[in-house]
């Protein structure tokens, strides 16, 4: 007696499945029976009605060179071909002829053909000599006595597979259990919505991916699916908003003129227009009730660490606390430096907290914190811990947000004594945020952008040479640090690895024994202690160091004006991003600058990141180009940025859908803050499991 198939179903009691074959299913993430319908085709493919060998050989003889063909028959011969070109060769024969089947590196197939196997195959043919042949044909087992059964011209469904299992044997599941499945699925869109977008049902949109008829349905069925996405995602980031701003106080600050010309006095230099514009808006905001949410981006070198020190005075003027976080040690301590050093001689107290002091000064920061008298906290994750409290935090600044997660953000808000208040918030990025992507996750946020550079800064050239031109590179590099200038060259990793690359202190010592022999070297990476790293940025910065043998720790915040050569070894294994952020450590005055990639690229995408690196210099594009190599989900993974990874929307190709979906999310709850009744009960369940975690809805819904 079969067990009546439900969507929690386990796949290993699928029919056809079973014991054997269900961790094959699970290692493709298909655990139970709603997991294998949400497994989607890749991609279609024509299948044709059968044919004999004799009438396949026929038709491709009469309509040309080569032709897409369907047999079946049985394997007669088969043979391994350690050759240059490795292939299995097998011959599949049935009563009206022979045909030669080739597979090119697949050597797993010796053990999966065997002569007397009965098997279907389709692909592509062409005549070889005076054999027909086939050329890594698709192919599945016949099972032994089942029936010849004409097959119709159909679309049929290609699924992603795995060595140990095919797209012809999770096909044959579907099968099973498509009809029964699709049955039970409830629709969390209501029939009036769907009538007016124009969408099917949740079951017939999976039906039309599964077992389309025609080959208008699979754009339409995927369209209903990436709709669903992008959809939950605008109703989570619009609840969220609705309930920061009516729900949540934070502290009204101080502002006018007096204010304004004591804190830019303090900069020692005149704002660009840009910043200028930011800066009011980030006032107007911290003059309100309601919390400030805003996104600061700029590209590399644009003051974004000024315009988030204008806020910070901001509370300090109006009697509050402010904090800064960063992502990195070294980042924080470049943070508490550059301010500390605009702030030298005034009243305003700074304190920086790191992972690094002992348990004692740990002690008499926090104590002065809690009791109001330190202004501006600077510091790690180290400001995340139980024990930081505040007196009165009135503006928090997270710098590199990328990099926190979102429970994480949400921390510091109740970090202040007065749990009913909570601080406005500033995150930065010197990632500018694609512009699709700032309609999904971000859309949360209000977002200023910093677009003009301060003046006096140079243009960067540059330039990519192939490892083998190592040697050219460095001779340029020697030139210019003899010039009196000075250089970072960057390394992907600390020690020598199987890897064969370049490593921190093994290229330091190489350098200093070889082309950069007689200069001043030093080592700076993440695992040396504060103490280190501050001796040799210090020592950098002074010009005492000529040139510094880094990992990518100086990727941000790290400010050297002298600093106008950078070579970066390996550059095929940095991201986009990555890449942009470390030359932005150049180009810091007037000095023309010269950043040197060194890499020997081995694939497409590598290739590509390259290629964008040296044609432009403007953060934004970059942005943009990163988004269409990698796509939003690598460029923001889902920990850093709450941004689930969509299953079927793929943007910015669905940018249109996208707007929809956020212009139909505004309204819907506008209509229905909570998405509370019986009409909206069911989507407001699958929100909250496909975002309630990553977007932090567990205090909003």
């Amino acid at each position: 007696m079969h067990t009546p198939i439900k969507l929690t179903t386990n796949i290993a009691d699928v029919t056809g499945v079973g014991p054997l074959h269900a961790e094959s299913f699970r290692r493709l993430g298909i655990r139970c029976v709603a997991d294998l319908i949400r497994h989607l085709p890749l991609r279609y493919e024509q299948e044709l009605p059968e044919q004999s060998i004799a009438e396949a050989s026929a038709c491709i003889g009469r309509s040309g060179p080569e032709a897409n063909i369907s047999l079946r028959g049985e394997i007669a011969t088969v043979r391994w071909i350690p050759a240059r070109r490795r292939r299995v060769e097998a011959s599949l024969e049935d009563p009206t002829g022979t045909v030669r089947l080739t597979w090119f590196n697949s050597p797993w197939l010796r053990d999966r053909l065997h002569p007397g196997l009965s098997v279907r195959v389709w692909g592509r043919a062409k005549w070889h000599g005076r054999l027909l042949q086939m050329v890594n044909p698709r192919w599945e087992t016949l099972r032994a006595g089942e029936p010849h059964v004409p097959r119709p011209q159909r679309l049929r469904p290609i699924y992603p597979a795995g060595d140990e299992i095919s797209s012809v044997r999770i096909e044959q599941a579907l099968e099973i259990v498509r009809d029964a499945a699709l049955g039970q699925l409830d629709d969390h869109l209501h029939q009036d919505y769907r009538r007016r977008r124009e969408l099917p049902t949740l079951a017939e949109a999976y039906r039309m991916l599964h077992r389309p008829v025609d080959a208008d349905e699979p754009p339409a069925g995927r369209r209903r699916l990436a709709f669903d996405e992008l959809l939950l995602l605008q109703l989570g980031v619009m609840l969220k908003r609705r309930h920061r701003r009516n729900t949540l106080t934070a502290p009204a600050l101080k502002h006018d003129e007096a204010i304004d010309a004591h804190i830019t006095a303090r900069f020692g230099f005149r704002l660009t227009g840009s910043q200028r514009a930011v800066i009011d808006e980030i006032a107007a905001d911290l003059k309100a009730t309601t919390p400030m949410n805003r996104l600061l981006q700029g590209d590399v070198g644009a003051g974004k660490t000024v315009v988030a020190l204008y806020g910070m005075l901001m509370a300090v003027a109006s009697g509050h606390q402010a904090a800064l976080m960063a992502p990195t040690e070294l980042l924080a301590e470049q943070h508490f430096a550059s301010i500390s050093g605009m702030l030298a001689g005034g009243r305003v107290s700074i304190e920086l907290l790191t992972g690094s002091p002992t348990p004692a000064q740990r002690r008499g920061i926090l104590t002065r914190l809690a009791s109001g008298e330190i202004d501006i906290l600077v510091g790690t994750h180290a400001l995340l811990t139980a024990n930081v409290r505040f007196a009165s935090l009135a503006v928090t600044v997270i710098d590199e947000q990328h990099r926190f997660g979102v429970h994480q953000r949400a921390a510091m808000r109740t970090k202040g004594r007065d749990t009913d208040v909570v601080p406005h918030t500033l995150v930065m990025t010197a990632t500018p945020i694609p512009r699709t992507l700032s309609l999904t996750v971000f859309g949360d946020l209000d977002i200023s952008t910093i677009r003009e550079l301060p003046p006096g800064r140079s243009p960067i050239q540059t330039r990519l040479l192939r490892q083998a031109q190592a040697d050219e590179v460095y001779t340029e590099v020697q030139r210019r640090l003899a010039g009196g200038e000075q250089a970072y060259i960057v390394v992907p990793v600390i020690d020598e690895s199987d890897l064969g690359l370049k490593d921190v202190n093994s290229h330091l010592d190489s350098l200093k024994r070889g082309l950069l022999h007689g200069l001043r070297l030093a080592a700076l990476h993440g695992r040396l202690d504060r103490t280190r790293r501050e001796e040799v940025m210090g020592l950098f910065r002074a010009g005492r160091i000529d040139a510094l043998i880094s990992t990518t720790v100086i990727e941000v915040g790290v400010d050297v004006p002298n600093a106008s050569v950078m070579v970066i070894e390996h550059a095929e294994r940095f991201g986009l991003a990555q890449l942009h952020q470390l030359r932005g450590r150049i180009g810091r005055a007037t000095r023309r600058s010269l950043c040197l990639l060194l890499s020997d690229p081995a694939t497409p995408e590598a290739q590509l990141r390259l290629e964008a690196i040296t044609s432009t210099t403007d953060g934004f594009e970059i942005a943009e180009r990163d988004l269409a190599i990698r796509g939003p989900g690598e460029v923001f993974g889902a920990r850093q940025s709450g941004l689930a990874p969509f299953r079927v929307a793929d943007l910015p190709r669905d940018l249109e859908l996208l707007r929809l979906a956020r212009r139909d999310a505004k309204a819907w709850i506008q209509d229905n803050p909570t998405l509370g009744g019986e009409r909206d009960r069911l989507l407001r369940k699958r929100l909250l499991k496909a975002h309630g975690k990553s977007l932090g809805l567990g205090d909003v819904a």
